[in-house]
This record gives structure tokens, sequence and C-alpha cells, in this order.
């Protein structure tokens, strides 16, 4: 394993301020680039996981499939697992696994699936080969991530810019890339990926519900989640900077024009016959 493997950090970990987030996330929201491909026997590996929000709705969608959802961290698959339980799927199954080793045969999968997930690994054309390595000929590779640097918001008010700047030092200090959407076409090339249709998608948050929403979970996040602590302990910031920061998502959050918009860059790749 390189030693970007070894030292990649997840930034956010699993707070609830960071789960938040996570469970407000469906397929439809968050991988609609990818639902048109879907079949119903098809199976899917979903690289990632998280809480299972966007796995339930795969499984949903692939009735006589089956979808693999496998994660890093072991303790929030209970929390996957739950979700699925309680949809009544009977077509999930998870496991702990490593992108960049995936314990599964070769063409192996009709879709394997990552969401949010490239940014926060520490080699992702690796990750990719890997990917592309399980998928079946024929099948999908499917990415999708934030491009924090393409982040955008309104109004422009102190502290927010602080916050992004901030935000970008740690997680590249974790390890990760967290202007990932605009680069993954290019690590799909060299990964060795040829056959890739790039687009992109956008969240926005702009009435009063998303903006308290929005505005809220990162106000905690950057006081209360591993983030935080990653923060403070790499030197990055202090307590009192990072309350200055929360307290400038809560204004933002405030404003009666509050808007913000996240950028995401997607590939869709589909694998040699």
């Amino acid at each position: 394993m390189s030693k970007a493997q070894e030292t990649a950090v997840y930034t956010h970990g699993h707070h609830e301020s960071v789960l938040r987030s996570h469970v407000w996330r469906t397929a439809a929201n968050s991988a609609a680039y990818l639902l048109g491909s879907l079949k119903p026997h098809m199976r899917i590996l979903d690289i990632g996981c998280g809480p299972g929000t966007i796995t339930a709705d795969l499984a949903a969608l692939v009735p006589d499939g089956r979808v693999t959802a496998v994660d890093h961290a072991p303790g929030i698959l209970d929390q996957a697992r739950r979700l699925s339980e309680e949809r009544g799927l009977e077509n999930v199954e998870f496991a702990v696994a490593d992108v960049h080793a995936l314990d599964y045969p070769d063409n192996t999968f009709c879709v394997v699936h990552a969401h949010q997930v490239l940014q926060h690994v520490g080699d992702p054309v690796q990750a990719l080969r890997e990917m592309h390595r399980v998928t079946r000929p024929g099948g999908f590779i499917a990415v999708r991530d934030a491009d924090y640097s393409a982040m955008t918001w309104y109004p422009e008010l102190p502290g927010m810019t602080d916050w992004l700047d901030l935000y970008l030092r740690v997680a590249r200090a974790n390890g990760g890339e967290p202007a990932a959407g605009r680069r993954l076409k290019a690590w799909a090339l060299r990964a060795g990926i040829t056959d890739i249709t790039a687009t992109s998608s956008t969240w926005t948050f702009a009435t009063e519900d998303e903006r308290a929403w929005w505005s809220g979970l990162w106000a905690d996040r950057t006081m209360a989640s591993a983030y935080a602590d990653r923060a403070t302990e790499g030197g990055h910031a202090t307590v009192g900077q990072l309350r200055a920061l929360s307290d400038a998502w809560r204004e933002w959050g405030r404003q009666e024009d509050g808007w913000f918009a996240v950028l995401h860059g997607e590939i869709l790749c589909r694998k040699d016959v």
C-alpha cells in the first residue's frame, strides 16, 4: 500500500452534524446521472455507502439484482443495515472494504458506484483502477464528487471565505483532494479508462428551511466533528477561530437573500466489452 493510501484520512468523520447531511442524500438528488442506465437485474457495488440512503434507493431500483454496499468504517455499516431492514429490502449485503484494494474478483459487478468518495482517498487513480477491474465488460463505473473550490454563495459575509480556505487546507493535509469534482475525468483517463461521459450537477440551498439546515449542520460540524478536531490538532485553526467560522455560517443562514450552490463533477464510464 502506498504512503498516500496509508495517510489519507476521512476528513469529516461520522459526527451527527455530518450524518445530518448524509442521510438527506437520495439516488434522485445524488445519482441522477446514473439512474437511466440501471436495469432491474443489475448487480451493483456501492462504495463508501455511509448510512445507506443512496444504497437503499439503488436496491429498490434493481429488484431482480443485488447491491453490495461497502465502507471503510465498520460502525456506519450498522446504520446502513438497519435502514435497509426498515425498508424491507432483501437484496442488499454489507462489508468493510478499501477502495484501493477491493476484495472481489475481476468482472463481478454491472455497476460500481461511488458518491463523495474519491475526494477522501489517498490514491484516486488506483481506486478507479480497482473499480474498473471489478466491473463487468459493458458495465458502468459511476462517480460523483463535490468541488469545494467551486462552491459559491451570497451574500459574501466575513468569515465564509475563511471557512472555505480552512477546509481546503485541512482536507489536503489529511491526504485528500477537496476539489475532486473537476479532476474525475482526468483521474479516470490516468486509470486507463477511455469511454467516459463527464457531466456536472448542483445542490442549491436558498429557501429559509434549506438555509437553516445547511448553515446549521456546517456550523455544528465546524465546532464538534472530526473535521474540527483535525483542524485544531493539525495546527490549522484555534478553537476561537473555529467558533468565529461557526458563527459566520449561522449569520449566513439568517440572510433572507442567502443562496449557496455546491458544484459536483460526475463521470459515467462504460467498460469495454
